[in-house]
């Protein structure tokens, strides 16, 4: 796998190539994900632009995007807003889900939802997916992306876990005595806060695959063609 970008006021930001892959590793430079954008400065807005973005698919809902609202417009790419749990993403604290509530969650109601995504990163690259803090919806959305194209279902796994050392100290601090002071009796707001646990995205590939036969099936069980999965294998993985 690559190592993390620094993209200076972006939040967990990286590049997904260099994992393995059937018949090859995914491309470098092709599909990034990242955290919310808000707080970018001047040489972050460089380091994006010598990536040559061509499209960011942004995750969030209104409410997200109007508190922490994305200025890149002079990169010249395209903004694709594609909003999983619209509405609903600070009541997951006050109903104290796990993480694989929250999962469970989000494949069982958002299947199209995420099916567009996987379409938005195959219409044109380089693509940046991203949410508020780049570890659920973009997690989940880019492991079934990158599990689809066909990569080891052990690097899915790592990409996903990575984020929980890239989320900066004092911002967990900050975050959680803010949710704590909302939610005094959760018991969970650390794991749904700051965590990214490997197991965590494993059950849910297990999961979609005792349910749909794999977690490509999922997909496809959503709408997305034969065709699809072809041209995102072709964009994501370069042969060896």
């Amino acid at each position: 796998m690559t190592d993390p970008l620094t993209v200076a006021g972006a939040l967990n930001f990286r590049d997904t190539g260099g994992l393995p892959a059937s018949g090859g590793t995914t491309r470098p430079g092709v599909l990034f994900r990242s955290g919310n954008l808000a707080r970018v400065d001047a040489a972050g807005r460089e380091t994006l632009r010598r990536l040559g973005l061509r499209r960011i698919v942004d995750l969030r809902d209104d409410a997200e995007v109007a508190w922490e609202p994305t200025r890149l417009a002079d990169l010249g790419h395209e903004t694709v807003r594609i909003p999983l749990f619209a509405g609903s993403t600070a009541s997951f604290f006050a109903e104290d889900l796990t993480l694989d509530d929250l999962y469970r969650s989000l494949v069982d109601g958002a299947g199209e939802s995420i099916v567009e995504v996987v379409r938005a990163v195959i219409a044109d690259q380089p693509v940046l997916v991203h949410c508020t803090v780049g570890k659920d919806r973009t997690g989940v959305t880019v492991a079934l992306a990158l599990a689809a194209a066909g990569v080891d279902e052990d690097a899915v796994v790592a990409d996903y876990a990575r984020t929980e050392a890239l989320l900066p100290a004092q911002r967990n601090e900050r975050v959680l005595a803010y949710l704590r002071s909302l939610h005094p009796e959760a018991r969970h707001l650390e794991e749904l806060a700051t965590r990214s646990p490997a197991p965590a995205m494993r059950r849910v590939l297990d999961d979609l695959r005792a349910r749909f036969g794999a977690p490509v099936e999922f997909l496809r069980a959503h709408g997305l063609g034969d065709d699809e999965i072809v041209e995102l294998q072709r964009v994501l993985i370069a042969s060896r």
